[in-house]
């Protein structure tokens, strides 16, 4: 497998063939994808919204009106969207939510490790939190790490996505009642595949050249 062929050919799809669905088996992958993203030590500061349903795409599109409008048909075509969420902060309980799984799942030979982990990621999320004073921004950060895992993972099933910010935050946020879990919406993705008239799948893909953004040491 030559994994730059699937980043040359993945694109951002603008027209969603709504006839088509991702099967079922390929959406609990999409739901592990998730789940396994990769975060800053681990504190996965997120949560998914998957819609699949036209009751739940039509939630989402809600806020893709008015400037947003244009947005409107991918997310009301695609099979699923993906709602990325960011929480509003890193709390002694959420830590210790993470500490009590990674425990569960073996993690840890002995009490000093896991007091080691806590201790050391605690350090961290208060460096953002104190310090920095950025740790919105950092924790949306890894939110981030988790949508560009699901946009080449997705490609490697020949699945289309479309990542856009371009919705109206507040509307969504209260819509899915998101203050209510600690959170904020930063990102959708809807996932389908193209509709035929999709002009972005005809044009060539275009980025720089490699010796203006890559130097090897």
């Amino acid at each position: 497998m030559h994994i730059d062929e699937y980043a040359k050919a993945r694109y951002t799809t603008k027209a969603f063939d709504p006839a088509r669905r991702i099967p079922q088996d390929q959406v609990t992958q999409i739901e592990t994808l998730l789940r396994f993203s990769p975060s800053s030590t681990n504190v996965q500061p997120w949560h998914f919204f998957i819609a699949g349903t036209d009751e739940g795409k039509e939630r989402i599109a809600k806020a893709t009106t008015g400037f947003y409008s244009f947005n409107a048909p991918k997310v009301l075509n695609a099979s699923h969207v993906v709602v990325f969420c960011t929480r509003n902060n890193v709390d002694e309980a959420h830590l210790q939510a993470v500490l009590a799984q990674e425990d569960k799942d073996g993690r840890f030979h002995d009490a000093a490790t896991r007091d080691g982990q806590h201790g050391g990621r605690s350090y961290f999320v208060n460096m953002h939190r104190f310090e920095l004073r950025d740790v919105q921004h950092w924790m949306e950060k890894q939110v981030y790490l988790a949508l560009g895992t699901l946009l080449y993972s997705v490609s490697l099933l020949g699945i289309d996505a479309c990542p856009m910010e371009g919705f109206d935050q507040r509307i969504l946020d209260q819509e899915l009642d998101l203050r209510t879990i600690g959170c904020t919406s930063s990102v959708l993705v809807p996932l389908g595949y193209r509709a035929a008239d999709d002009f972005n799948a005809k044009l060539p893909k275009s980025r720089l050249p490699g010796e203006a953004i890559l130097t090897r040491l």
